[in-house]
């Protein structure tokens, strides 16, 4: 087994997802799961260092939580 830098991994999936929203706009987790191809739990986690960042938004709707570029 490799260890891999943990700042380097959550770093570059982050950066997949800032692209795709500053690409299309706000996008659900689910979207950005099928856009960059990370699987779902990478999202969450990427999504989760760009907020500690203070990059991106998310607003509740009835049909889920939209994220987007502050």
């Amino acid at each position: 087994m490799t260890k891999i830098k943990t700042e380097k991994l959550f770093g570059t999936n982050a950066g997949k997802i800032w692209k795709a929203l500053n690409k299309k706009g706000e996008k659900t987790a689910a979207a950005l799961e099928k856009e960059t191809k990370l699987k779902i739990t990478e999202v969450h986690s990427s999504l989760g260092w760009l907020a500690r960042e203070g990059k991106i938004s998310a607003d509740k709707t009835k049909t889920g939580t939209i994220f987007s570029l502050l």
